[in-house]
């Protein structure tokens, strides 16, 4: 039998960590682990715990209890050298807006101590890396916010940080503007940089997270693949649009004998939903029975889980708890 292979080291790893500020408690032990060169999301509610989490392992504050270690040194124990070990672009461009592309990156570059000559390189080459070179002696203040995210994204990679840390990249970018976000993390991972994500855009971190750790009320309340997480959330649905609202009770009851489940009539008028184990059987079967009983229909379709499903389904509870406090 062959040996197993070795599992991935962890570019990032927490156990237990705890922060209270006042009389709130923004984290109540939370675990992460995070294998090197992968993608992780961090989901959840606001205020559920997301920033802290990430101000925590980029060594901004510390935790009350518990550890954590980034690339390897103690965020506590080490931070000087976490910082050399990370980059980190939090909701908004930290880049200036009367200063060229070119030299925002060479003013990083000499902050950082790599001297004139090495920050210039630098520059030169995550300005190539970015598809910003053609735009590089242009102020800033003149990019849009797709160029500014990716600028920024840049100047957090002055030093080739095994860690990457994003804090909501895309907020307010147009759709444009996202995908070139979300090229240039794609970019990174492939070059073996390890990414922590934090987003509220659900779609995002289905297309770019390898894992994903749902957190609410300063808990981790699952974790797991995109796709783990979604057959978490339940099957797939199949979904009925009527031409004629006045069908409705007569489709439930031609879909509920086709499908041997009990079909919801949906908000709207003219539409019903039913979970299945089978979506591709009860597509074929539910058509079958519409058309015998001669009801015609605007839309028939299957619709498996997204994010959204996911999101909404296990952090409903302390949402509905939050608004009735």
């Amino acid at each position: 039998m062959p040996p197993t292979a070795a599992p991935p080291p962890l570019a990032i790893e927490a156990r237990g960590l705890t922060k209270r500020y006042g009389a709130t408690c923004a984290l109540r032990g939370v675990d992460l682990a995070v294998p090197a060169g992968t993608v992780c999301g961090l989901l959840g509610p606001n205020g559920a715990g997301k920033t802290t989490v990430v101000r925590i392992l980029a060594t901004l504050t510390r935790p009350d209890a518990g550890s954590a270690t980034v690339a390897g040194c103690d965020v506590v124990g080490r931070p000087d050298q976490v910082r050399y070990r990370i980059g980190l672009a939090g909701q908004h461009a930290a880049v200036d807006g009367i200063l060229t592309a070119r030299d925002n990156l060479r003013m990083f570059g000499r902050l950082y101590h790599l001297g004139a000559r090495r920050a210039r390189d630098r520059a030169d080459r995550l300005l190539a890396r970015f598809d910003l070179t053609a735009a590089a002696d242009r102020p800033v203040r003149t990019f849009s916010g797709g160029m500014r995210r990716r600028l920024d994204l840049a100047a957090s990679l002055i030093l080739a940080p095994a860690v990457l840390f994003l804090d909501e990249p895309t907020t307010g970018l147009d759709p444009r503007g996202r995908s070139e976000v979300w090229t240039a993390v794609r970019r990174l991972v492939t070059d073996g940089t390890t990414v922590l994500l934090t987003t509220q855009y659900l779609d995002e971190a289905d297309r770019l997270a390898d894992r994903i750790v749902l957190v609410d009320d300063g808990r981790v309340l699952r974790s797991g693949t995109p796709a783990e997480l979604k057959a978490q959330a339940g099957g797939e649905r199949l979904e009925v649009v009527l031409r004629d609202p006045a069908d409705l009770d007569r489709a439930v009851a031609a879909v509920a004998a086709a499908t041997d489940a009990e079909p919801v009539p949906q908000p709207g008028g003219g539409r019903l939903g039913v979970a299945v184990p089978d979506g591709s059987a009860a597509l074929f079967a539910a058509v079958r029975a519409l058309d015998a009983a001669r009801i015609a229909t605007a839309d028939v379709g299957v619709r498996r889980p997204t994010l959204d499903d996911v999101f909404l389904r296990f952090t409903g509870d302390a949402a509905e708890r939050q608004g009735a406090a």
